[in-house]
């Protein structure tokens, strides 16, 4: 089987089972920035001063994010059965929230997205989540969605934001005032 099908030369796409939508439909807006934030967790992932824990947490949630690919790109009313998301995934992230609370001071201003490049590639990430989110939220305006979706990725983008300072305090890199 080649790469290429071209069945999408006419801009569409395949959905699972079998329906195919415009590339300019929200959904594929939805999983495609769900897919760009999987890359760039894999970039991160290629920094060798990325923290064990943060490491740790990221490579789950990689492999999570196709399930939410995989629910973005079916019909909630589908009869094709997938892996859906459901609470159990938002428990998982905010219990890796409520350790990193822990060990962080508190935030008392707006810091600006930077520090060791690791951490600045958790900001892009979570800037890129937080796009994922608002095209889930404008498909769930139009069409039936897992909310679980769109609550997992608003809990992963402050887990996000939190792993880019725990990040950028292990490498004694000071956080910049907005």
């Amino acid at each position: 089987m080649h790469i290429f099908t071209r069945t999408g030369d006419a801009g569409t796409t395949g959905i699972i089972g079998s329906q195919r939508l415009s590339k300019a439909d929200p959904r594929l807006h939805a999983y495609g920035t769900v897919d760009e934030l999987n890359a760039l967790l894999g970039v991160t992932l290629t920094e060798t001063k990325l923290p064990e824990l943060i490491r740790n947490h990221l490579l789950p949630t990689q492999h999570l994010l196709f399930t939410v690919g995989t629910d973005l790109a079916t019909l909630f009313d589908s009869t094709t059965v997938v892996q859906r998301m459901d609470a159990s995934h938002t428990e998982t992230v905010e219990k890796w929230i409520l350790h990193l609370e822990k060990e962080l001071p508190p935030l008392k201003n707006f810091i600006l997205p930077s520090g060791s490049r690791p951490g600045a590639l958790l900001h892009q990430a979570r800037t890129v989540c937080r796009r994922a989110e608002r095209w889930v939220v404008a498909l769930g305006e139009q069409k039936e969605i897992n909310q679980h979706v769109q609550i997992y990725l608003n809990r992963l983008g402050d887990y996000l934001f939190l792993a880019a300072r725990k990040v950028n305090v292990d490498s004694n890199v000071e956080e910049i005032h907005a």
